[in-house]
């Protein structure tokens, strides 16, 4: 693994405050059953942020008609709904929510070329909900594979979320499973697939960024 390239100064600045607070601890506080225990979480909050912003090693299962993982997560809906950014058609949404344990790194989901690409600012509520998918801070890309269909997502923000990093410019020749972004603490996906995708996920289903097929093509 390695750390986020766009995510060293946030893992930065959470030693430096880290080390801060511990040496005032450390100074001005003298008793050690008060001081060790809040070091102690330190120490551990360091650990979980940088293995937060880590870029797992994952193995590629995706092409450009396998639908793989944007991002690790749990599967919370599948349905028919109207993608009206970019695709302006029904499609089969899949949507994956994000836990603060879930490494947050994005990856392509099929190889082809980046045919739009928009980042949205917004508000923050609990990415759970249904309005976050419209409403909450988000970055919309589609991919459009070599054989001419198109797999539009969101990466969307969630409460606690804010920044999204997307790579996705528009003629970019992407491959299927290769980092696309990040988005920084709790969060959500969303895919907009066509209408004749066969789904290989079920509602409840914890999925991996890019090696769980989300579906064919």
């Amino acid at each position: 693994m390695k750390l986020d390239r766009n995510s060293y100064g946030t893992v930065a600045l959470v030693y430096l405050f880290s080390a801060l607070l511990i040496w005032v601890l450390l100074r001005l506080v003298g008793i050690w059953w008060i001081y060790v225990p809040v070091i102690l979480v330190l120490i551990w909050f360091c650990r979980w942020q940088t293995l937060f912003h880590m870029v797992p090693v994952r193995e590629k299962n995706g092409s450009s008609h396998l639908v793989s993982a944007v991002s690790d997560g749990k599967v919370v809906n599948i349905g028919k709904a109207f993608e009206s950014e970019w695709l302006k058609r029904e499609a089969m949404q899949i949507s994956v929510y994000m836990d603060f344990w879930d490494f947050h790194a994005d990856f392509w989901p099929v190889s082809g070329e980046v045919a739009y690409s928009k980042y949205h600012p917004g508000k923050h509520f609990l990415a759970f909900k249904p309005k976050a998918s419209d409403e909450n801070e988000h970055h919309c890309a589609s991919i459009r594979t070599e054989e001419g269909k198109e797999v539009f997502f969101k990466l969307i923000a969630g409460g606690f979320a804010r920044r999204i990093v997307c790579y996705a410019k528009e003629g970019m020749k992407v491959e299927a499973g290769a980092q696309c972004g990040i988005i920084k603490f709790g969060s959500r996906v969303d895919y907009f697939l066509p209408l004749e995708a066969e789904i290989k996920v079920a509602v409840g289903d914890e999925v991996r960024a890019a090696e769980s097929i989300m579906a064919v093509i």
